[in-house]
């Protein structure tokens, strides 16, 4: 069976687990899954980029936002910021309280902290790592599901463990499940090869 689309993950999950009474759950099942990927998933289609303008010390990031690859100025010349770890940032702003065309940054919960605060309004372009995009109704396929259902799939699988409680298929799916995503790393890193932050840390 192709599964391409959410209603056909959906019929594909039920009938792996041979149940014909799992309608209201499976969906359960897959945000669950979704959620996961999420967590541990850092693939080349999840790297996204977002316009914005810093005009002051604390920027919050995009809604989808899961991790910072850089940040840039927009000036000319452009200026990529310097990540730097929060306490490593926090005694830089200890030594000065001047603000100026920001050089640097760091992530505080969801928010972007740059130092020195600007003095301005800047042009700024943030690349990151977005969520994965929630099947639905609505939003019937995402990349993950285009490029692995298999791993839609496992995950899926993996999740409907603890509610059908002691499902001794469960070992299986598990193993499927990894190995469908260390082969989608190698092939990420193949083919894209290894994103990385700079970092300096204290």
């Amino acid at each position: 069976m192709a599964i391409s689309t959410y209603a056909e993950l959906q019929s594909s999950i039920a009938d792996w687990l041979n149940r014909s009474d799992l309608t209201a759950v499976i969906p359960d099942f897959i945000r669950l899954a979704e959620a996961e990927l999420t967590r541990n998933l850092r693939h080349r289609k999840m790297i996204t980029r977002s316009d914005a303008n810093i005009i002051d010390e604390f920027t919050q990031t995009p809604d989808d936002w899961m991790q910072t690859v850089n940040l840039i100025l927009k000036t000319d010349p452009i200026l990529q910021l310097q990540y730097m770890t929060p306490s490593r940032l926090n005694e830089e702003r200890e030594l000065s309280l001047a603000v100026g065309k920001p050089s640097k940054y760091t992530m505080i919960g969801t928010e972007i902290r740059v130092y020195p605060p600007p003095d301005g309004t800047y042009a700024a372009e943030l690349v990151y790592y977005a969520q994965v995009p929630a099947l639905s109704d609505d939003n019937t396929t995402n990349w993950v599901l285009n490029l692995a259902p298999d791993i839609y799939l496992y995950g899926s699988l993996v999740q409907s463990a603890p509610y059908l409680e002691d499902d001794a298929r469960l070992s299986v799916w598990s193993a499927l499940y990894q190995k469908r995503i260390e082969d989608i790393d190698i092939s990420n890193q193949r083919t894209a090869g290894q994103t990385s932050v700079q970092m300096q840390t204290t």
